[in-house]
């Protein structure tokens, strides 16, 4: 964290709440559209939902690997794996991931958005045909790995896609439900494979495999309608078409529509001073002090996201109940299907709290009451390991679902605070920065936690009391308050003195244009 000095953020430049039924833009404030009234924007919101499948898949994949491991068809088949041999099935994914996570910012930049969603689903397919029929440890493995490329590829295109088309009034909301929606899967497979407990075959833990590819199939027949981000068309010298989209889906076709031209304005002048400064390699994550804030905060936030101990109960939840004497297959996987459905609730209604009670309170809200959760949780582990009770396991249990309620509170802030405060320039490369600290984190604690469990029971909990200790201190010195402000205007939070005023800017060319067409500007209340 020594790239980062301590934020101070300016009260002046701390957001402003609009009032109620309004949104602010580019200085000014504008009615919000009751999207479920507007065709062209409830059209646009359903393929968002069809994009957040991407992590609904991610979802049932976590969730299915933790319920594979009550089944005993699957502990059979692959003769009981415990320590690095579980490690590894659990980690082969997050390997297979890092293999291409860096050619992902290089694709969807040069590409677009679309083609990364499209080429990552048609990998994860073939993934889940050779992991369905695996036939042996190697064959599983080799599925984990491809499973974790393709994914890698859908999660580094599908967010920044939903970011980029949404519109303002709801972009906040709709990438937070994106990565929410992880919890989606994570509730179906926890469910699935609770049924498919009572297959007496290899069929128990081979259909939960098999389905994995129902998201994938869902978003592949419905890529041919969602559309291209304009800020990529923009980027490719195509304004025209960008300017169409954002007309369509943002103001029922209206090209002349004040707002549209505004939102048009301001992405374009983003995308030319980015362009003009070659502010969109590699080193400019770190080439300006406001890019340190950025990438020191996503940075933190990535390794925060996996290691608070969240890990044991995504992956070991299974040997972790054991260890509280909880060994009926049902009951974990009943257990295990509570708390998704408790955390896909709690994910969903905080996704939509996401502006009323901003990104830094939430962070700190969830921080404290995990270390709360988690402190008591490993306490009552260690009265078990000296004097088993069964009152201690139910404590434990309730304890559980505490923790997970307070660390459910953050989860889908991941991926909407890290797009929206890095700029267009640098978002695919800075995104798949927090992607890759999101994985090694990830990688580690899935071969780690299977051996330091076995090595120290309890005792390994205490590592995780002390850092998320460290996880408070550097969310209330670091995070910065970005709700209720556009997508190109945020920069303003970090980049302090050196900010360009966008929003002035894309003011003062819609007012000259409009003053040469010899038209009266229509002045909308400013903030």
């Amino acid at each position: 964290m020594g790239l980062i000095p301590r934020v101070h953020q300016n009260e002046a430049l701390k957001p402003v709440k609009p009032p109620k039924g309004y949104f602010f833009f580019a200085g000014r404030m504008f009615p919000r559209i009751k999207w479920w009234k507007d065709t062209n924007l409830r059209r646009l919101y359903i393929y968002i939902v069809v994009l957040i499948l991407t992590n609904t898949a991610n979802g049932f994949d976590g969730s299915m690997m933790n319920g594979l491991q009550a089944l005993s068809y699957w502990q059979e088949y692959f003769d009981h794996p415990k320590g690095s041999k579980l490690g590894v099935f659990n980690a082969a994914m997050s390997m297979g991931s890092l293999i291409g996570m860096f050619f992902v910012p290089f694709m969807v930049d040069r590409w677009g958005r679309k083609c990364g969603v499209i080429l990552g689903c048609c990998i994860m397919l073939l993934a889940v045909g050779i992991q369905t029929g695996a036939t042996n440890f190697g064959m599983f493995i080799a599925a984990r790995l491809v499973l974790g490329l393709g994914d890698t590829i859908v999660l580094g295109a599908a967010p920044l896609l939903i970011a980029e088309i949404a519109h303002p009034q709801d972009r906040a909301i709709l990438v937070t439900l994106s990565g929410a929606s992880y919890h989606s899967g994570a509730f179906i497979a926890s469910w699935v494979t609770y049924g498919t407990l009572k297959i007496k075959s290899d069929w128990s833990w081979r259909l939960p495999s098999l389905l994995q590819s129902v998201c994938s199939l869902i978003i592949l027949v419905l890529m041919w309608w969602i559309p291209e981000s304009p800020r990529y068309l923009i980027n490719k010298d195509q304004p025209e078409k960008a300017l169409d989209i954002l007309a369509h889906y943002h103001a029922s076709d209206d090209r002349e529509n004040e707002f549209v031209q505004l939102e048009f304005t301001e992405i374009r002048t983003a995308i030319t001073l980015d362009k003009e400064a070659e502010a969109n390699g590699w080193l400019d994550l770190v080439s300006t002090k406001g890019n340190r804030k950025r990438i020191g905060i996503i940075t933190a936030i990535g390794f925060f996201s996996q290691w608070s101990g969240n890990g044991l109960i995504s992956y070991y939840l299974a040997p972790v109940m054991k260890s509280m004497g909880i060994t009926n297959p049902q009951t974990i996987l009943g257990i295990n299907g509570g708390m998704k459905s408790w955390g896909l609730f709690v994910n969903i209604f905080m996704s939509f709290q996401v502006d009323r009670i901003g990104r830094r309170p939430t962070y700190l809200i969830s921080t404290i009451g995990t270390l709360f959760a988690f402190t008591i949780w490993t306490i009552i582990s260690a009265r078990y390991a000296i004097e088993p009770q069964k009152s201690l396991g139910t404590a434990f249990v309730f304890m559980i679902f505490v923790y997970g309620t307070f660390y459910d509170f953050k989860s889908g802030l991941l991926a909407s605070y890290t797009t929206e405060i890095l700029p267009y320039g640098i978002r695919a490369k800075g995104f798949t920065w927090l992607n890759f600290c999101v994985t090694a984190a990830l990688t580690f604690n899935q071969y780690a936690n299977s051996v330091a469990l076995d090595a120290l029971a309890w005792k390994y909990y205490i590592f995780y009391c002390v850092f998320l200790l460290f996880e408070v201190v550097i969310v209330y010195l670091f995070i910065i308050e970005t709700r209720y402000t556009p997508l190109e205007e945020i920069n303003k939070f970090f980049d302090g003195e050196s900010a360009v005023d966008l929003a002035e800017l894309a003011n003062a060319e819609v007012n000259e244009l409009k003053l040469k067409d010899g038209t009266m500007v229509h002045e909308v209340e400013k903030i």
